[in-house]
């Protein structure tokens, strides 16, 4: 936990000081910045991934990394079950894609240190309304479709893979009771934030990479993680291709209601996919 904390300082004076360079609004050069931006995240998360080896005996279950490229712009989509879960694919991708760009409640700005690395890194902050709070502000309606697109227009000029979990939330027997999901292993997915990055983005996506995350040995903590509880992580790589049914406007009635089929299908072919995973184990 210490040379987490101690490589999370160390990167954050060049990141925070590129950040201030790369304000004055001239194109080419926060291009520049943002190469050099995305150079220092990617030696932050190779510095963890070398203290997550050596403190640590995790024995990696990998497959699909083969037909991933570091010039491509992907839509990344994943099951979540623990804060454990970036590190994870922190560790699988670092290298092997664009540099993961997290979509992040608009609070976790606020986290000493590591908020303003992430502003600094261009990672979306959304701010989502409930349907009750926009009935009484309709002022508001689309509001989050908008901060989606602005996001996504600092994605067009370098390749990025933009992470978003589409469940919204870490999975918990408790909250998959009370959604009372049709899965066995997985919350109800949203739609809505792969919907609007995909709308804002276009063709110039290439590609969506499907993660399954699956902890034999039952969903670790954080600490777990860190402190070498865990022994055993399998991770999934479906690639997707985007193809022209999936792109539209999340508006249209129409639209929305296949794309929510499309992503309800692809949930429920990741819940076979888990309970397969377990009965492996079990066996």
């Amino acid at each position: 936990m210490l040379l987490y904390v101690l490589n999370t300082l160390f990167w954050s004076i060049p990141i925070m000081l590129l950040a201030l360079l790369k304000l004055p609004p001239l194109t080419r050069w926060q291009s520049w910045m943002t190469y050099l931006l995305d150079a220092c995240a990617v030696s932050w998360i190779s510095v963890n991934n070398f203290t997550t080896r050596l403190f640590t005996r995790i024995r990696w279950h990998i497959s699909g990394l083969d037909r991933l490229s570091r010039k491509d712009w992907y839509l990344v989509l994943a099951n979540h079950q623990s804060w454990a879960d970036i590190l994870v694919l922190q560790n699988v991708f670092n290298r092997k894609t664009p540099f993961i760009k997290f979509f992040l409640k608009k609070e976790l700005i606020y986290v000493p240190v590591i908020g303003l690395c992430w502003w600094a890194l261009d990672f979306p902050f959304m701010k989502r309304y409930s349907k009750a709070f926009l009935q009484r502000n309709p002022h508001l309606q689309g509001k989050d479709i908008e901060t989606t697109r602005k996001a996504c227009r600092k994605f067009r000029f370098k390749p990025a893979a933009i992470m978003n979990f589409v469940e919204g939330t870490r999975f918990t027997r408790e909250k998959h009771d009370k959604q009372q999901a049709p899965y066995q292993n997985l919350l109800k997915p949203k739609a809505g934030g792969a919907a609007f990055v995909l709308g804002a983005m276009g063709e110039q996506l290439h590609k969506i990479l499907d993660i399954t995350i699956h902890y034999p040995k039952g969903i670790p903590t954080f600490w777990d993680y860190i402190s070498g509880k865990v022994r055993d992580i399998t991770v999934q790589v479906n690639v997707l291709p985007i193809t022209p049914d999936l792109l539209g406007d999340y508006n249209d009635n129409q639209y929305r209601e296949r794309f929510q089929q499309w992503i309800n299908q692809l949930w429920q072919q990741k819940d076979q996919q888990l309970t397969a995973l377990k009965q492996g184990v079990k066996q």
